[in-house]
């Protein structure tokens, strides 16, 4: 993860997201969530969501592969 913010995003299936270091600040349906090293979050199936400025460290996106 950069510092840098993305644009936010929705996925027909769910994303977990595991934070290995640092922390990773996240915005899910307009409401801020901070995941901290050794945290997953789970973001729902369509939710709409965006990677907040601040957020660094190394991260393991996990998502079902499209078919």
């Amino acid at each position: 993860m950069s510092e840098l913010p993305l644009e936010p995003e929705r996925h027909e299936d769910a994303e977990a997201l595991l934070v290995l270091d640092g922390r990773l600040e996240l915005e899910v349906e307009q409401i801020v969530v901070s995941v901290g090293a050794g945290e997953l979050y789970l973001v729902p199936a369509g939710a709409v969501h965006a990677v907040r400025p601040g957020s660094s460290g190394t991260l393991v996106v996990l998502e079902r592969e499209s078919s």
